[in-house]
């Protein structure tokens, strides 16, 4: 009796183990399909938020900003095209003048000019040499009636052509008196070419009978070597102005 209670249980035991082993199995199938479900629905999820996103989800807005954009700069080019074209069409228009008035410049330029009675024509300028002495201010105001000025020596041809001009000693437009040593022409233009006298120019030697010597003439010499002298000494002078047109 006891041997088959014994075999009993432990049919009972195995049944009951057999019974525990096929709930869990259906409990993991369970849980694997609930998971496999979850998984679907949310891949369904997923795609139905990207086809909403997509048609009118933020992308659709950025696209809508990036077209607009495009836009702005597009015209922002046109207009500086079109300006560009109206600064064009002004340079050609000023360019066009501008050709017009040089033509018109060469014109007058070909005709004949002349100096005025009295006076000699040299290179592009007319000179004139003073018939009465006085000083040098006198000398500049003679040539600013004249329509001009005291001669300006600015190339060695000039100086050669005045050496052959000037008979006797004369004013020419050149001083220091606004600076000690500062030589300036009357035209307020430096002094680069010079033809001094030597141990010239000395400013009178400090000799109170000379005093301050702050202008300049040029000696009756075959160089019409430049020598200063007092403002105030009465001398010839030379006058220079433009000449004319001829009609």
């Amino acid at each position: 009796m006891e041997e088959m209670y014994t075999n009993e249980d432990s049919a009972k035991r195995t049944t009951n183990k057999k019974g525990s082993s096929s709930s869990k199995e259906r409990l993991y199938l369970g849980v694997l399909i609930y998971l496999w479900l979850l998984n679907v629905f949310l891949l369904i999820r997923l795609y139905s938020f990207g086809v909403c996103f997509k048609d009118q989800g933020p992308l659709t807005g950025g696209l809508s900003n990036i077209k607009d954009n495009l836009t702005h700069h597009l015209q922002a080019i046109n207009d500086q095209l079109a300006l560009m074209t109206e600064q064009r069409d002004l340079l050609n228009s000023n360019i066009t003048q501008m050709s017009k008035q040089l033509i018109r410049f060469q014109s007058l330029s070909t005709q004949e000019k002349k100096c005025p009675k009295g006076w000699n024509m040299f290179g592009h300028s007319c000179y004139f040499f003073s018939t009465n002495p006085g000083s040098w201010e006198e000398g500049r105001n003679d040539c600013k009636n004249r329509g001009g000025d005291l001669v300006v020596i600015d190339d060695a041809n000039e100086q050669r052509f005045v050496s052959t001009f000037a008979n006797k000693a004369a004013w020419i437009g050149l001083n220091d008196k606004v600076t000690e040593g500062s030589w300036k022409w009357v035209d307020e233009t430096s002094l680069y070419l010079a033809n001094w006298e030597e141990d010239q120019p000395d400013n009178g030697g400090g000799d109170p009978e000379w005093g301050e010597e702050d202008c300049i003439h040029v000696r009756d010499d075959n160089k019409a070597s430049w020598n200063d002298l007092s403002c105030e000494i009465s001398l010839f002078w030379i006058c220079e102005k433009v000449p004319t047109l001829s009609e």
